[in-house]
């Protein structure tokens, strides 16, 4: 196996942190190792993640977990329709004794920011998340404030319930570098999950295992990944192929490429290699592009889905040699 392109200590320092990372949030969700890995991903690849499903399989639980394991400042945004922007990115205060404004920070300064049933808040609130995401800045009052770095949202949906819901629309879903489920557990983690929390509670025990400086460096250690040309343009063509399908109405963008290209190689770097192979730009293709599709009226009466469409293209689409 290759060696991952740091110095071998801080490496293996990396590696095992992460191992240790992904082994106290499988012991939080049971059965859901692939959601936890892509929860990873998003962190080391520095996107964001809105993971989505129907009530109660563990959402907000996840995202918890996730904070407890990181060194990290973190805060939580419990979306609601009458949520205004500067409830979540902040506001001027006055202060009655010399009539001064005073920036008071919301929410959002944070590096783990969990932005629970983000549906539920209204398009103008939506909308304040926006630059935040893609910027890792807020403008409030005219002045531009940076985030902290790292920065990570979490949001949760549930796409089952409509009332009282505004659906994010496409330009904030093109803001989430990764859309996870994660589906009921299966009858065996199920009973583990009673059982376990017969006495106490599993989060309660998941141990700090990263620091800021470790994240900062595995997000560096990421974008060193080696992607070659033939990797590189089998991803493209699967991004491409997206556009021009009878079933896509809205095809992924262009941010939605590199979220590929770099989701790949955070795959690689969690698995221990220096180089994304197919396989990692197959794994990361529907987590990745799915949620960037609109797919055509036609097909949605059919039956056919983002997913379904994602799907086919990793089996159409030729796979270098």
């Amino acid at each position: 196996m290759s060696t991952l392109p740091e110095s071998s200590d801080r490496a293996l320092g990396l590696s095992g942190g992460l191992l240790r990372l992904r082994a106290g949030l499988s012991s939080v969700i049971r059965g859901q190792e692939e959601a936890v890995e892509r929860l990873l991903i998003g962190l080391v690849a520095g996107g964001h993640v809105l993971v989505e499903d129907v009530p109660g399989v563990g959402k907000t639980t996840l995202a918890k977990a996730l904070a407890r394991g990181l060194e990290m400042s973190f805060s939580r945004v419990q979306c609601t329709p009458d949520l205004l922007p500067s409830d979540i990115l902040g506001s001027s205060v006055l202060d009655p004794r010399d009539g001064s404004l005073t920036f008071r920070p919301g929410p959002i300064f944070a590096n783990v920011v969990l932005v629970d049933e983000t549906n539920r808040a209204s398009p103008r609130t939506q909308s304040g998340l926006l630059e935040a995401m893609n910027e890792g800045q807020v403008t409030v009052d005219g002045s531009t404030r940076p985030l902290p770095d790292p920065f990570f949202v979490v949001a949760t949906q549930n796409p089952v319930d409509f009332q009282g819901t505004f659906p994010l629309p496409a330009a904030q879903l093109d803001r989430f570098l990764l859309r996870v489920r994660l589906g009921y557990p299966s009858e065996v983690d199920e009973l583990e999950i009673l059982s376990a929390r017969r006495v106490h509670d599993p989060l309660n025990a998941v141990q700090v295992v990263l620091s800021t400086r470790d994240v900062l460096a595995a997000q560096a250690a990421v974008k060193q990944v080696t992607v070659v040309d033939g990797v590189a343009k089998y991803l493209l063509a699967l991004a491409r192929a997206t556009r021009t399908h009878t079933d896509v109405e809205l095809g992924t963008s262009t941010r939605g490429a590199l979220g590929l290209y770099r989701a790949s190689q955070a795959r690689a770097f969690l698995r221990g290699r220096d180089y994304v192979s197919p396989d990692d730009v197959q794994a990361m293709a529907e987590p990745v592009l799915a949620h960037r599709l609109v797919v055509t009226g036609a097909a949605r009466y059919a039956g056919r889905s983002a997913t379904d469409v994602v799907r086919e293209l990793v089996l159409r689409v030729p796979v270098p040699l």
